[in-house]
């Protein structure tokens, strides 16, 4: 995501490279190049002016004046306030009431319905609620449906009514439904609609009015960039709704929407989708955006990632096991599994300071362990407890089971093995060499499974 956003500004930011300090000259150039930038990357151009004053105006004060790294400076200046152009601080969510209604906005295709999904799942995995989706959207063929099946995904019931057309009266039987049944969420997803559609525009106002809920959220596609912010002023003018949510954020190479949207229509962005998975989806940080923006990694992003799925416990018990050298494939296949559960792999590595930029042309799959996942599923349980024992025929018999040839399978026990003795080194001391090169082991595994250059 704002790939060609990310390399426009690190040009721009050239200008100061070798500069002894910032001046109205050099920071003016920088300053044209970073609006056009804003301007190639969709974003309004009132608000791409508005930013480049500001920085300017910023970069030119006395402190920084005297700076001896100006182009260090600068970043730093661009990064604060492109937090502060998409809301400062991650926006608050309200579901306090009993239950918390979620409405659903946003135009057909946006995404609303697997958004409703990956809301529910949310809250019920992270937060131990008991969500109901309410299926509000009349008019479309199958979206009932297609809430059904998202429904199915993610364990969540979905409240229907077949031959229903009024969709304030489905929405306030459902919220019945819930309040009697003990469901203390209550997802509304609606018809998508067109702002200049009066009719739709004022079932939306009348469905406000009947559930007054606790958030009104308007779902768009980022990708659709100035137009979707021009959309979502058209709906907050009707609805006044509470926050925006951005959809298939991780194909959106220029980033307008997510810069524009905070200015022109005054509403926090509280969530972005990054996939079709119904785990695929983040609480909106500006901070943080700014960083991955800038080249920066999303560190605390990957760390919070990673705290979800590994438990605390299990880590524990991990960490004994390398220490005694018991670290075997059944270990290896869980991390694997759990690694996946993060997300797409590119963009799990784009959140290490550094490697979003090196990996850039490199293209990772998605099923980059998916020639390692099938040597271990062919593995006896004897085999997977004590790779030792791996040996000539039972290599032979591992490469024919899984697809792969004698080469592949000999790879990867020396690589898990050489793996495994460092992982030992590593739990007995703080040496970050040696923690680096085994972290570099697991890259050397995992580029096995499917990383090349574009």
């Amino acid at each position: 995501m704002f790939e060609n956003l990310s390399e426009r500004l690190e040009r721009s930011f050239k200008i100061l490279k070798g500069e002894g300090k910032i001046t109205e000259i050099n920071v003016a150039e920088t300053m044209r190049d970073v609006r056009r930038a804003l301007l190639d990357a969709d974003v309004n151009y009132k608000v791409a002016k508005q930013f480049t004053d500001t920085v300017k105006a910023k970069a030119l004060g006395q402190n920084v004046l005297t700076s001896v790294k100006p182009k260090e400076q600068m970043v730093k200046i661009v990064h604060d306030e492109l937090a502060e152009l998409m809301g400062g601080d991650a926006a608050k969510f309200n579901i306090s009431g009993s239950p918390a209604i979620v409405l659903m906005s946003g135009l057909q295709g946006s995404g609303k319905t697997t958004f409703s999904g990956k809301l529910a799942r949310k809250f019920k995995s992270e937060q131990g609620k008991r969500p109901l989706l309410v299926a509000c959207d009349v008019y479309r063929p199958a979206a009932i449906d297609q809430l059904k099946v998202v429904g199915e995904q993610i364990e969540v019931p979905v409240y229907t009514e077949p031959g229903e057309m009024d969709p304030v009266k489905i929405a306030l039987n459902g919220v019945a439904h819930a309040k009697a049944n003990h469901y203390d969420l209550v997802v509304v997803d609606t018809a998508g609609r067109l702002a200049v559609d009066e009719k739709m525009m004022q079932e939306m106002e009348a469905l406000k009015a009947a559930l007054n809920p606790q958030e009104i959220l308007f779902v768009v596609d980022a990708m659709t960039g100035q137009d979707a912010v021009n959309t979502a002023k058209a709906f907050n003018d009707r609805l006044d709704f509470n926050g925006v949510v951005l959809t298939k954020l991780d194909g959106d190479t220029r980033g307008g929407a997510a810069l524009s949207i905070r200015t022109v229509v005054n509403k926090p962005i509280k969530f972005v989708g990054r996939g079709e998975k119904m785990d695929a989806i983040d609480v909106f940080h500006p901070s943080r955006m700014a960083d991955r923006i800038l080249g920066m990694g999303d560190i605390v992003t990957l760390v919070e990632k990673a705290q979800a799925e590994f438990d605390e416990k299990q880590a524990r018990e991990l960490e004994r096991k390398i220490a005694r050298n018991k670290f075997d494939f059944n270990d290896f296949m869980d991390q694997i599994k759990r690694i996946e559960k993060m997300g797409s792999l590119k963009d799990i590595a784009s959140m290490i300071p550094g490697l979003g930029k090196a990996i850039k042309d490199v293209e990772i799959k998605d099923d980059a362990f998916k020639s390692i996942k099938a040597i271990i599923s062919s593995m006896t349980e004897e085999e997977r407890s004590n790779p030792d024992i791996i040996k000539g025929s039972r290599r032979q018999r591992i490469a024919r089971g899984s697809g792969t040839d004698l080469t592949e399978v000999n790879k990867l026990l020396k690589q898990f093995d050489e793996m495994r003795k460092m992982m030992r080194a590593a739990s007995g001391m703080k040496n970050p060499a040696q923690m680096m090169k085994a972290a570099r082991q697991m890259q050397q595994m995992r580029a096995m499974g499917g990383m090349r250059r574009r």
